[in-house]
């Protein structure tokens, strides 16, 4: 009788002491980069693996039957974690209390379209799902966006949330940083876990710089500077730079379609990070806002900067040495950043 009776009090002690689901959204949710990304997501890859989830999945009127397909595979799954799937084509279903929104879905640029035409169309979207955050969404909701062009599409969505905190919001640089980390890794014959504390500077486009001069790798137990590494500038100032700026085009040229396996594995890396936080010592990069002049970038822009995590708080990596060459590189692509917010906001009349 007593065994029975402990083993009842443990049963009730558990389910007591577990913990309450969180509401994640995803839009463009039956899209090729969501149908990569979900699985991680309700299996406690990126939230942790005693945290159920509500997952929300979000996307326009004809994809619901896509969706309905999506529901039944993750149902399928049969993950312990997921407490319930909801498709939806409303905001304000989607958005209702949610903890965390990644915010993949955004008109992608077609054949002929100017790049005006294209800020236009996604200006409307993500003022639209920026309102629709403020109204419905908790305050402390983190919001990732990875729709291109991001960090415009992020800044848009910030500015039409305005009872949520800037700080809140961030785009996604995590795939060029993990592509820049893959590419040293390779060249000094390592794995990518021994490279650490590459940086991905400004505008999640051609401009951004990937920047290896605070990088650090591991060679058989023996840290040193990525520079002494490699041992080839010419390659980390031309060939790296260029590789890791047209690696998304070189993705699409080879299979004919955008990068949907990595963009899922770097979209749950920088949530996991922000929910608990980087490794000490090191740093990643994240699309952020940018409040001050912190190394010569522009307030007002989502700007992709080196940044620590700890409580679910990004800090920037401040006091960084940065010489001619990389400063050349930071202004380049803010300017590409300006030009985009002020297409931008105008279209938003903000």
């Amino acid at each position: 009788m007593l065994t029975l009776l402990t083993s009842m009090y443990l049963l009730v002690r558990a389910v007591s002491t577990q913990a309450e689901p969180i509401r994640v959204v995803v839009t463009g949710a039956a899209g090729q980069i969501a149908y990569s990304l979900l699985y991680s997501i309700a299996k406690g890859d990126v939230f942790g693996q005693d945290q159920p989830i509500v997952l929300i999945l979000l996307d326009i009127p004809p994809m619901l039957p896509v969706l309905d397909g999506v529901v039944m595979e993750l149902q399928d799954c049969a993950l312990p974690l997921l407490r319930e799937v909801i498709p939806t084509d409303k905001v304000e279903v989607g958005f209702k209390d949610i903890d965390a929104a990644i915010l993949v879905g955004s008109m992608p640029r077609k054949e002929g379209m100017e790049r005006k035409d294209l800020l236009k169309a996604n200006v409307a979207i993500f003022k639209t799902q920026g309102a629709a955050l403020d109204k419905y969404a908790k305050k402390t909701v983190k919001v990732l966006v990875v729709g291109n062009p991001a960090n415009t599409n992020c800044l848009i969505a910030s500015k039409s949330a305005p009872s949520i905190p800037k700080e809140n919001f961030s785009c996604l640089t995590r795939l060029d940083h993990n592509r820049a980390r893959s590419q040293v890794a390779m060249r000094c014959g390592v794995s990518s876990d021994s490279v650490k504390n590459v940086i991905i500077w400004g505008n999640h486009s051609s401009t951004q710089y990937p920047d290896v001069h605070h990088a650090m790798v591991d060679l058989h137990g023996s840290e040193k500077p990525a520079y002494d590494a490699v041992k080839d500038d010419t390659w980390l100032r031309g060939d790296f730079i260029s590789t890791v700026q047209q690696r998304g085009a070189a993705v699409i040229k080879a299979r004919k379609l955008s990068s949907a396996m990595s963009a899922a594995k770097a979209i749950c890396d920088h949530m996991r990070d922000i929910w608990f936080g980087t490794p000490e010592g090191e740093f990643t990069s994240m699309g952020i806002y940018s409040s001050e002049n912190t190394y010569g970038v522009p307030k007002d822009l989502i700007y992709s900067f080196p940044v620590q995590i700890k409580d679910k708080t990004w800090k920037i990596v401040e006091g960084l040495a940065i010489n001619d060459f990389s400063q050349s590189k930071l202004d380049a692509t803010a300017a590409e950043l300006i030009e985009e917010r002020d297409t931008a906001v105008a279209f938003l009349g903000v």
